[in-house]
């Protein structure tokens, strides 16, 4: 059978629950996808976003939250595992599952009248629309080098100690397997690197603090590239399969703004930066990784309506537009002239949309409080109308006890949120339906989309075609941005991995790459001569 037994054109309307499943079932049996999609799984998602559900927000959770019925959570769990397991089934166990399959179908008409009177057509098409784009992208998966997967996998636990010992070398902070907070200390006395600590004095070792540490002291980035991978690298849970794709469950609209929250363990974007090094494209493939410039930002200056935020958004260079719209460096300011300037202005720009405030922006810039304050004023100052704007949101969400995106995606604020999240909400959640409209029209361009990252696309094609696919997508990109924003333009940048090259982030993860895959051959050379 090449097409389903029924109507999937314009003309019809599919309900489901969490419905890329289904499609991702279609799409493997070579059946077009319904074009018209209504799925109650993110309209029950986006009706209650933000508050705290005891039942979840899976089917079951959605039934119980309309006082319905349903099966227990372990009989659903148990013909889940049993729909997982695959064929061949027994005849009391192919009753079964389709029992399963039509409780499913008997719960969604009980749902359905329940939900339409609180359902916002056509904004919910659009939600299902996307749903659609994610079988596709989860049918596609990105492109995993299985030969050196297989070798790290192979050696990964016996070179973590030599691993450490490579990289340690350096820092002196291990004692065996251990990380010592001590010689870490002396450490950052020895380079004159000041650290963050914790109410009680000790130094702060979370990720997070490495991260932003990293980046002020590119120095300490291997280790903590190496403590990240040594506590949270799972190798052998990356979900790549016989063919040499990773596809993992992108859990569409599971965060709170909206965006995609597919697995860390599973998902090749999920670990360390440096794993990205095992994407590659096949022989006669390339990849492109296509994404907005700034767009958070200029999402801020279209909603926002500032014109000096989107002079500086249009200048192509924000952060030193805003450095001379502040006064702080000449108008014939270059990045190659005033560095400094153009970092700490940029790293203010960006702190301001998440709320930052001056101690905080202090301890990112490794300035004073004096510093980080003036620096905020001055852009309160350049930028009043962005001000405004914000601040009113946070007043709506108080007030009103809900945002919304120009979509309809809602975030219910009765539970007290932070009004630094509140105010960074309009980017994020935006930024997410952008995307999203992007990947529907990409995939029905014919475009293989790989996966979405947060605000970029990678895409992939053959090798003599990527160009034509990287200018669709930005074009495509940009349209999407047009629609969310009434019209303003965002850009967008692409870069082009073609076979036998790999992808490896620009500035992150080379370092650790190179041990990790000098490391795995040597081991693999002492395995073959039977070296211990």
């Amino acid at each position: 059978m090449t097409r389903p037994p029924f109507d999937v054109g314009e003309r019809s309307l599919f309900v489901a629950y969490f419905s890329s499943a289904e499609w991702n079932c279609f799409l493997s049996l070579g059946w077009p996808v319904p074009v018209r999609v209504l799925d109650l799984y993110c309209e029950f998602r986006n009706l209650l976003n933000g508050i705290t559900l005891p039942a979840g927000r899976g089917l079951l959770g959605c039934l119980s939250y309309f006082g319905f019925d349903s099966m227990l959570a372990s009989e659903k769990m148990e013909m889940r595992d049993l729909a997982i397991r695959g064929g061949p089934f027994t005849a009391g166990e192919m009753s079964s599952l389709l029992d399963y399959c039509q409780s499913d179908v008997d719960a969604l008409d009980k749902l359905l009248p329940a939900m339409l009177p609180r359902i916002d057509f056509p904004r919910a098409i659009l939600r299902g629309r996307y749903m659609r784009a994610v079988a596709s992208m989860e049918t596609a998966g990105v492109p995993i080098d299985l030969e050196t997967l297989a070798l790290f996998r192979r050696h990964w636990g016996g070179i973590k100690l030599r691993l450490i010992e490579s990289v340690d070398a350096s820092f002196g902070v291990f004692d065996g397997r251990t990380f010592k907070q001590d010689r870490f200390a002396a450490y950052l006395i020895r380079n004159r690197i000041p650290w963050p600590t914790t109410e009680s004095g000790r130094l702060a070792l979370d990720d997070d603090t490495f991260k932003q540490q990293a980046r002020l002291y590119p120095a300490v980035s291997p280790l903590r590239e190496l403590r990240h991978a040594l506590s949270e690298m799972k190798l052998e849970k990356l979900a790549v399969g016989s063919d040499g794709r990773n596809r993992a469950m992108l859990s569409p609209f599971s965060s709170r703004s909206g965006r995609n929250q597919p697995s860390n363990n599973k998902f090749i974007f999920g670990p360390s930066v440096w794993m990205r090094g095992l994407i590659k494209p096949a022989a006669g493939r390339s990849i492109a990784y296509v994404d907005w410039s700034q767009q958070e930002l200029g999402i801020a200056a279209a909603l926002s309506g500032d014109v000096a935020l989107s002079q500086a958004y249009a200048s192509g260079d924000p952060y030193l537009e805003f450095a001379k719209m502040a006064g702080a460096v000449p108008p014939s300011a270059t990045k190659k002239s005033h560095p400094d300037e153009r970092s700490a202005y940029k790293v203010c720009m960006l702190a301001t949309q998440y709320g930052m405030g001056e101690r905080g922006l202090a301890a990112k810039l490794d300035k004073s409080v004096a510093f980080a304050r003036n620096l905020l004023r001055r852009h309160r100052e350049t930028f009043p109308v962005f001000w405004r704007w914000s601040q009113s949101q946070v007043h709506t969400a108080m007030l009103v006890g809900e945002l919304q995106t120009v979509f309809g995606w809602t975030i219910h604020t009765i539970g007290g949120d932070n009004p630094r999240s509140l105010a960074n909400f309009p980017m994020q959640a935006n930024g997410a339906e952008m995307l999203r409209l992007a990947c529907s029209m990409a995939t029905e361009a014919g475009i293989t989309v790989c996966c979405p990252v947060h605000d970029a696309i990678l895409i992939e094609a053959d090798t003599g075609q990527i160009d034509e696919a990287v200018n669709e997508t930005q074009a495509i990109m940009q349209e999407a941005g047009r629609i969310v924003l009434d019209g303003f333009d965002l850009e967008s940048d692409a870069k082009v991995i073609s076979y036998p090259d790999r992808y490896m982030d620009d500035d992150r993860g080379q370092e650790m790459w190179d041990h990790v895959f000098r490391l795995a051959s040597e081991a693999d050379v002492c395995t073959e001569r039977n070296v211990p």
